[in-house]
């Protein structure tokens, strides 16, 4: 099996993995099912994977970059900050929209690794992956705006975080768009009120 191979199939077992997970759950996403959905021998899941934890590290990984990571389209750099912070939240939001299922998949993912022995840093590396992102994001909201944040950085990203975290949750329950988008504007207010003038450089004497 040459290396560009072993690529391919590793990527066709990931995408495998992450339909029997939303098909059928995570608990049920065995080697053999998920051998099974890609249409390859059980053989290639051992080439390709030393063991299940190591696939559902790569499954968790490729369902937050989607998730989470900005868009590569440029935002106009003449927006007001209050649009700034709103186009943030909405990127995220939309992506939410389109990708349901995954995304209720990761919160299956994070309480099947946190009961499971060993898979705990699993979900430790989901969610620091989460706060590095939100820290990117909202460095680049500041800096865009030329402004700074008046709470330090790790207090405001677990605040995002676990408003974003119930947000999600609960629109994936009731699939209120309008209550959600309500709550997701209340909560680009807020973010607002939490930004002040950069403060200027002090002059060289």
């Amino acid at each position: 099996m040459g290396r560009r191979s072993a690529d391919e199939r590793r990527e066709q077992l990931i995408d495998a993995a992450i339909r029997v997970m939303i098909r059928d759950g995570v608990a049920k996403a065995t080697t053999r099912a998920v051998v099974a959905e890609a249409g390859l021998p059980l053989g290639a899941f051992h080439y390709c994977f030393r063991a299940k934890e190591q696939l559902l590290h790569s499954v968790i990984e490729r369902i937050m970059l989607r998730a989470l990571d900005p868009p590569a389209a440029p935002v106009p750099a003449d927006l007001p900050v209050d649009e700034v912070v709103r186009g943030t939240l909405r990127a995220y939001w939309e992506r939410v929209r389109k990708n349901p299922d995954e995304h209720l998949l990761t919160y299956e993912l994070t309480q099947y690794a946190l009961r499971k022995p060993g898979l705990a840093d699993v979900a430790r590396g989901q969610y620091r992956h989460y706060t590095e992102v939100s820290v990117r994001q909202l460095e680049t909201i500041a800096r865009r705006s030329g402004a700074e944040w008046t709470l330090p950085l790790p207090v405001l990203t677990r605040y995002g975080l676990s408003a974003l975290d119930g947000l999600t949750l609960n629109w994936l329950i009731d699939r209120d768009d309008e209550a959600a988008s309500a709550a997701l504007d209340l909560y680009a207010d807020h973010l607002v009120t939490l930004l002040r003038p950069a403060a200027e450089p002090a002059a060289a004497v």
